[in-house]
């Protein structure tokens, strides 16, 4: 049978590798991009200028900060993991000058009754009740977080020096808060890594955010900041100056910092900073005993979760913040705002290459049948291939040591084996958040589509203490 003059196996053929080359050489414009990442972080290593910061937990475990300190907690459906996160909070932060403000709606009273059996009995807490029923969105619960410091601002005659954001279902560090308050001396803003918590009951979904965080955060935003580009936050375990805040809220003509009609603003509120000409931080340390000062979280369980959170940062950064923040700045921010956006072009890129495995083996089956002909490959196509095939035995190393500095060389071996489920993810993530970018410019508004969250790290910690 012909259609247009070609036969069904020649349209075939002509498909086949016309998809091959525009996957192959557009991977391989990433891998570059990758690499050139790779070759600054090892610059920086050989230079003597990634230098490995050890501090003294005694020491930032004293008994008072530079100054008044509000933490902001916007919550939604979180009623199983809210009062684990309270509770350990405030028992490991134990400053007077720390103010905890958590935000609930009215429509969600199992969450408002366990954060506020959480709060009781410490004055430096309180739950705070959004005006509006949930879900709106994080930026505008936290815009409800922020009218309240102000109201107590005044009536306390005090300036709080910093906010720092978390989220409902965190485990923070002894030292964290402690060295967040140091490094504010000399910045406007501070952001700590995270550091995923793996389950063992989901082993391939939640576990491959710990090779994704380990990386990103153990190369990538040390570059990021090497290279004096903005620091997006990642909404927990971030520090921002309250005067800075402040200013932001001025330019936005509300008075509120948070864009209530943004699914990152955390993302957006870090880049926001960078443009106002602040000094943006991502601070490594360890302690003595090595153990990494960050945030430990639970990320989803389930595969419907992992789509659904990823989609958002997908819409988020990539679609929203392209719309949102253009492409303002130097070199190296274009550069990462490059990066950042990438990830539904990449989520188009690994479609494609695995709609490539099922032609191609539909391929070889025809033609160990013999009812075609194989189809011989132009060396230009051998040689993208081969390429590829070095870029990704290169990636799987770095993710493996980066994930094997984390977690043991065990999780960096799963780290490599995780790698289609990551890709499967991204995948789905890249049609889901394009679907809902459409819908938003059908005039649809953003919504909070939050993930469930059930385990927590506290409680995972305390068995292991308990084993």
């Amino acid at each position: 049978m012909e259609i247009g003059g070609f036969t069904a196996w020649e349209w075939f053929v002509l498909m086949e590798h016309e998809l091959l080359l525009f996957a192959g050489i557009f991977f391989l414009i990433g891998a570059l991009d990758e690499l050139a990442v790779d070759g600054a972080y090892l610059w920086l290593k050989l230079t003597g200028r990634l230098k490995r910061l050890r501090v003294d937990t005694s020491a930032l475990a004293g008994t008072s900060l530079a100054g008044p300190v509000a933490v902001f907690i916007p919550a939604w459906r979180e009623n199983a993991v809210i009062g684990t996160t309270i509770a350990h909070m405030l028992g490991t932060w134990r400053y007077a000058e720390l103010r905890l403000y958590v935000g609930c709606y009215r429509n969600d009273p199992a969450t408002l009754t366990a954060a506020t059996e959480a709060v009781s009995g410490d004055p430096r807490a309180r739950t705070i009740l959004v005006e509006r029923n949930g879900p709106t969105t994080k930026a505008d619960c936290l815009n409800g977080l922020y009218e309240a410091l102000k109201d107590d601002e005044r009536r306390g005659g005090m300036r709080t020096r910093m906010v720092v954001l978390h989220d409902a279902e965190d485990m923070v560090d002894p030292a964290a808060l402690g060295l967040l308050d140091r490094a504010m001396d000399g910045a406007d803003l501070v952001q700590l890594p995270v550091l995923p918590e793996p389950q063992p009951a989901s082993r391939w979904i939640a576990g491959h955010y710990c090779e994704e965080f380990a990386e990103a955060h153990g190369k990538g935003l040390v570059v990021r900041d090497a290279l004096g580009a903005a620091i997006p936050l990642a909404g927990v375990g971030c520090a921002i100056s309250r005067d800075r805040l402040e200013e932001l809220a001025t330019l936005r003509g509300n008075g509120l910092p948070f864009a209530p009609d943004c699914l990152t603003e955390d993302y957006e509120l870090g880049l926001g900073i960078g443009a106002l000409g602040g000094t943006t931080r991502f601070l490594r340390a360890r302690n003595e005993l090595g153990r990494l000062i960050a945030t430990r979280s639970c990320f989803p369980v389930r595969l419907d979760q992992a789509v659904r959170q990823k989609s958002r940062w997908m819409h988020g950064i990539a679609l929203q913040g392209w719309d949102r923040l253009g492409w303002n700045g130097g070199v190296a921010d274009t550069w990462m705002r490059l990066r950042d956006r990438r990830g539904p072009f990449i989520a188009l890129l690994l479609a494609v290459a695995y709609l490539l495995l099922i032609l191609v083996a539909i391929g070889w089956l025809l033609a160990s049948t013999g009812v075609i002909d194989p189809v011989p490959i132009s060396p230009l196509v051998h040689i993208v291939l081969l390429l590829n095939l070095a870029s990704l035995l290169w990636r799987s190393a770095w993710r493996f040591a980066f994930t094997a500095r984390a977690y043991g060389w065990n999780e960096g071996l799963h780290a490599v084996l995780r790698i289609p489920v990551a890709n499967i993810i991204a995948i789905m993530a890249g049609w889901r958040a394009l679907m809902a970018y459409i819908r938003t410019l059908a005039g649809a508004a953003p919504v909070w589509d939050k993930t469930e969250h059930n385990a927590h790290p506290a409680r995972i910690e305390q068995r292991r203490v308990e084993q």
